[in-house]
């Protein structure tokens, strides 16, 4: 009997193939190990199944993205969408034959189909999946199945797969993605009133009569780090902030899990910006989708855009991880996901990041890490600023915080090359050509105040909190603005906006060219990573909104 099982587990080793074999398998800090996962525990997995036409999705995106395409702003709905990218029949039917030939009948799919999430025991997941070993992780209050080890799939079906999802990738510690924190208190001699918004609206030229109109019209923010807002901190901000102006205090619709508890500072801080920013403007709130223990929430998020026909149309997001830890297979299907948002007529907005250029610690030398998915070509990635007179509503400078830099993954896309070209050629120095890929993706695309913000959660108003996840929700509130101004004039939403960004060359922005962000900490950079400089740079991208200059250049097709 053991000389059996023994063959059979061999013809399963020659038969498989790994998938992910580059995603990094590391308990990260702050999990601990809470034992393994029983045989008849219940586990959820998602399945990526590879999709039809990616390269017709990408060239679609830029006809319908570029303002000099005849198809500009003719955007597809969800259904449609669907029927572009469905998974070949042959795909659907490899795919669920070697689920069903292992008993696995409990799935359930999207309208796009081309992700399927089943249920099955631990014991029947490690059969299907040879390599993997699911224990439990936990967190403070948050547990987590996952496999210690990588994964392979039998290879009648490792074509008809990009990943599987809620095996490898843990949800990201706070130190890996933009997060809102307090800052120091200060002293006397470097008190500042703090940016809230009213601050914020003056320095973007923005009056009272500059807030949402249009019925049709809607913005979101997306959580994935076990956070909440809470109604009555929101309805206490808007009170204290936000005078002067007509908003909504209450938010429309929770996508999601809202649970109890105290109130988060990211969640408080999103939430609260992006609709006194986007004022008087529908808002939604998609809150840690997600909640079994091998569910992960940001692939969770993009299962639900591909399954709801009617989505806001900007989202803004602080969630990020370094490019290094991911496989290539997942981060390029997410940007797959990208491209079907941006196709339907959504913006896509992602923070920088907190960490500058970052850095990376190898045997030999140190190089700067970039992080994903800022460094997708398919997002409008914001970086953050801060003024240069702490007293003053006055000019901005670089918020050396601000994340930026190269990606080591996606090459530089056409909509960027020339205003890149022009950033590595000036007379700025640059760091040593090893510690990045000038060839890259580069980012961020525009920028916003970063720095010392009010925010009012469970009900204590908290000054000085940071971090690009400040800026990221101020720029989501402006385009949907833009947006509201373009629905009133019977004009189609902004969808992806770098190609038309880029062809703005600055105009509608404020020029930041003032300051550098973090790099590595050794001989060579000195703790320096990029620099501000005149146009486009790796720190602040175009700069930051002077809305109504802004909305002049983008209210017409």
């Amino acid at each position: 009997m053991r000389v059996l099982v023994f063959l059979l587990l061999c013809v399963w080793l020659v038969n498989g193939e790994h998938l992910e074999l580059d995603q990094v398998v590391l308990v990260p800090e702050g999990w601990l190990h809470a034992g393994r996962v029983a045989p008849q525990e219940e586990v959820e997995l998602t399945f990526a199944l590879k999709q039809q036409n990616v390269d017709r999705l990408q060239k679609l995106l830029q006809l319908v993205s570029d303002p000099d395409s005849q198809q500009y702003g003719k955007f597809l709905t969800l259904e449609e969408v669907a029927s572009l990218v469905r998974p070949s029949h042959l795909t659907e039917k490899a795919v669920w034959t070697w689920l069903q030939g292992h008993g696995i009948r409990n799935c359930r799919t999207v309208l796009t189909r081309d992700f399927l999430q089943c249920t099955m025991t631990a014991q029947v997941a490690e059969t299907l999946l040879p390599g993997t070993e699911f224990h439990r992780y936990k967190r403070g209050d948050q547990t987590v199945m996952r496999s210690s080890s990588h994964y392979s799939v039998h290879e009648d079906v490792s074509e008809h797969l990009d990943f599987v999802g809620g095996v490898l990738r843990f949800p990201l510690n706070d130190k890996e993605i933009s997060k809102a924190w307090e800052g120091p208190k200060r002293s006397g001699k470097a008190f500042h009133l703090g940016v809230t918004p009213t601050i914020l609206r003056s320095r973007y030229n923005l009056t009272a009569a500059d807030i949402g109109h249009a019925a049709n019209n809607s913005q979101a923010v997306a959580q994935f780090l076990e956070q909440y807002y809470h109604p009555a901190d929101l309805a206490e901000f808007m009170n204290l902030f936000a005078r002067g102006f007509k908003h909504l205090s209450e938010v429309e619709r929770v996508v999601g899990t809202q649970g109890g508890g105290k109130a988060g500072l990211e969640a408080s801080l999103d939430v609260e910006y992006i609709m006194s920013t986007g004022a008087n403007i529908s808002t939604w709130v998609f809150t840690n989708p997600g909640r079994h223990e091998t569910q992960e929430p940001f692939l969770q998020w993009m299962l639900l855009l591909s399954n709801m026909s009617a989505v806001p149309w900007v989202h803004t997001i602080s969630y990020g991880d370094d490019e290094d830890s991911l496989s290539t297979a997942y981060m390029n299907r997410v940007n797959n996901e990208f491209m079907k948002a941006g196709l339907r007529g959504i913006s896509m907005l992602f923070a920088s990041g907190d960490s500058g250029a970052g850095c990376r610690h190898l045997t030999k030398e140190n190089v700067f890490r970039p992080s994903f998915p800022a460094s997708s070509p398919y997002v409008t990635t914001v970086g953050g600023t801060s003024f240069k007179n702490p007293f003053k509503i006055t000019y901005e400078v670089t918020d050396y915080i601000s994340g930026g830099g190269f990606s080591n993954v996606f090459a530089m896309p056409d909509y960027q090359v020339s205003a890149v070209s022009a950033y590595l050629k000036g007379a700025h120095p640059l760091p040593p050509e090893s510690y990045f890929n000038r060839s890259g993706r580069a980012y961020p695309d525009m920028a916003a105040l970063s720095d010392n913000y009010w925010v009012v959660t469970n009900l204590v108003p908290i000054p000085w909190v940071s971090g690009t996840s400040a800026s990221t929700p101020v720029v989501g509130g402006i385009l949907s603005l833009i947006n509201d101004q373009r629905f009133l004039k019977g004009r189609p939403s902004l969808g992806f906006l770098n190609p038309r960004l880029y062809k703005l060359k600055g105009t509608g922005l404020f020029d930041v060219t003032e300051g550098c962000h973090l790099g590595c900490l050794d001989d060579k950079v000195e703790g320096q990573g990029f620099c501000a400089a005149s146009s486009w740079d790796p720190v602040t991208g175009w700069g930051t909104p002077n809305y109504p200059a802004l909305l002049a250049a983008l209210i017409e097709d």
